[in-house]
């Protein structure tokens, strides 16, 4: 780690130089700039101080993204104490368990997940600080109380000749030293606090600023959609935004795709980070009925016009995510193999990158010029990567990974971090993958999701999923098996299906599985599709909780 030069100089960095630049927007609300950020990390610092807090002391975050999460969470690095960012999505219970587990003497908590949490179920906490206002909503110490009522006052007697860039001075993180807890609810239905240090935090940002940091520039406009608790999010819209000096966007709401367009038209990013469910409704819904007629597909037929039409189809889906992006990141599940094709067919620039939580996440990505189809990018600046595989290149093995970006371990839980960690550093992310020369990763499924045929046949259901949810009135699907049977569970599209008796619908998904099979291996096709009413249960980076149906 002789390269690390501390992730707070990062930060400490963009504010000198940004001072008088637009820094944390919350759309339709509040902006404030770089020197306003600083003085208000600075009084929290003075909060922090006199309520007893020092550098280690963990401090709990949980709201939907806003200026004031973003200033809760830079406070607490640039204190050096260690942040606990919670999904607003969680339940209070979960909340409570997280704020318990982690050991936080101080919980940030924004208006929405405030209704939901018991402070009598969290003796340990020292304070609960309202976001929006920074106002104490709960204080359990003397000392708390007088620091926030006298928060001005201290201000101004540590700064009587009023605070200046040369007073932005933080804490000096070393590599090793822990910056955060983040816990993920995954896919497994059982939580673990992802212990992450400085130097995985700083590995990601160093990186996308080197491959970014030419298209991106300082004073551009970012949208942030994806919760910033989530290490997605955090890493790619957030961290490397704020520390490359761009004016970040927070939709502080339900990011519902008509808001999500509205905000596209109107902040016109540089950079969009999303997650196939956000790319794939809008091209579903916005794109998709504008060209799928029979006019197009002539047009598109014809090898003179088609690349005209394919230009102007292009401009299009372009302007739908505001005109000025370099390009669009896709991450945190794989993309549907049609949205993907379709959007490689008209040159439009989309890349996918994979990483997970233990990783802050990144461990691969590519470029849009580079990606190909199927792949998620090649592995990142300072992270091996390794099919273990007796032929990688063919046959699927699962990824395994070290490096900077990796985690610590698991907080407080040694057995799940020696499950996961081998003896020489590799983590292990039970994803199943192939690797091309070329160094592109195509991932093929997860080992817990992965299903074995009657012969012994490995079967991957993200793959046959991706083929069925491109059908006729399919929202959404989850391949499971019934003894030596495969059987779809399908949600359908509601928007499509209001038109038809359920004997209609039932046909037309017996239409889809006789041609779904058409397409599949014998040992992999689907027995039967059976209707699910509701929407699939999801994570908050929107991967469906498959353990909920295994068993329906």
């Amino acid at each position: 780690m002789d390269q690390f030069s501390s992730f707070n100089a990062y930060i400490q960095k963009a504010i000198v130089e940004n001072w008088d630049q637009d820094a944390l927007t919350d759309y339709q609300g509040i902006t404030l700039q770089y020197h306003d950020v600083a003085r208000k990390i600075e009084k929290l610092h003075i909060l922090f101080e006199n309520s007893g807090i020092v550098q280690g002391d963990k401090i709990a975050i949980c709201g939907r993204n806003s200026a004031h999460w973003a200033v809760s969470y830079i406070a607490t690095l640039t204190y050096g104490a260690v942040a606990v960012p919670i999904l607003h999505e969680f339940n209070g219970e979960q909340i409570q368990n997280i704020v318990i587990h982690s050991g936080s003497k101080l919980l940030f908590i924004g208006d929405y997940a405030v209704k939901t949490i018991d402070p009598e179920a969290m003796p340990a906490l020292e304070a609960i600080i309202n976001i929006p206002d920074f106002s104490l909503l709960i204080s359990r110490s003397e000392s708390v109380t007088y620091a926030r009522e006298h928060l001005n006052m201290l201000f101004g007697s540590k700064y009587p000749m009023a605070f200046r860039k040369e007073h932005v001075k933080y804490y000096k993180d070393q590599a090793e030293e822990l910056a955060l807890i983040n816990y993920t609810s995954g896919t497994t239905g059982f939580s673990k606090g992802v212990m992450l240090p400085y130097r995985a935090i700083w590995g990601n940002v160093e990186f996308i600023i080197s491959r970014l940091g030419k298209k991106v520039h300082p004073g551009d406009n970012l949208l942030s959609i994806l919760p910033m608790a989530h290490m997605y999010g955090m890493a790619v819209e957030f961290l490397f935004g704020f520390c490359h000096g761009c004016h970040l966007f927070f939709l502080t709401r339900l990011p519902s795709p008509a808001i999500i367009a509205q905000a596209f038209a109107e902040v016109k990013p540089t950079l969009i980070v999303t997650v196939p469910l956000i790319i794939e409704k809008i091209i579903r819904k916005k794109v998709f009925p504008k060209i799928q007629n029979n006019r197009m597909r002539l047009l598109l037929q014809m090898p003179v016009v088609s690349k005209k039409v394919k230009e102007r189809i292009c401009q299009e889906v372009y302007k739908a995510f505001g005109g000025r992006a370099y390009e669009v990141i896709v991450g945190g599940a794989a993309l549907s193999k049609e949205v993907e094709e379709f959007l490689l067919s008209i040159n439009f620039p989309v890349t996918v990158g994979y990483g997970t939580t233990e990783c802050a996440p990144l461990i691969s990505y590519c470029d849009h010029k580079e990606f190909v189809a199927g792949c998620c990018g090649k592995p990142v600046d300072r992270m091996e990567v390794k099919i273990l595989s007796s032929d990688p290149e063919h046959i699927p093995g699962e990824i395994v990974t070290k490096g900077t970006n990796v985690m610590l371990g698991y907080y407080m839980n040694d057995e799940a971090t020696r499950q996961v960690v081998d003896d020489e550093g590799w983590y292990h992310t039970g994803d199943l993958a192939t690797m091309a020369p070329t160094g592109h990763i195509f991932i093929r499924g997860r080992i817990k999701n992965m299903l074995l045929g009657s012969n012994g046949q490995n079967i991957y259901p993200e793959e046959i999923e991706d083929k069925l949810n491109s059908m006729a009135m399919v929202a959404e699907s989850v391949v499971i098996q019934r003894g030596d049977k495969l059987v779809a569970l399908v949600h359908p599209d509601k928007d499509e299906i209001v038109n038809f008796s359920q004997s209609e619908l039932e046909e037309i998904m017996e239409q889809n599985r006789q041609e779904l099979n058409n397409q599949l291996p014998v040992y992999s096709r689907i027995a039967a599709i059976q209707l699910h009413e509701e929407e699939f249960a999801k994570t908050p980076k929107k991967s469906i909780k498959r353990y909920l149906y295994q068993n329906i």
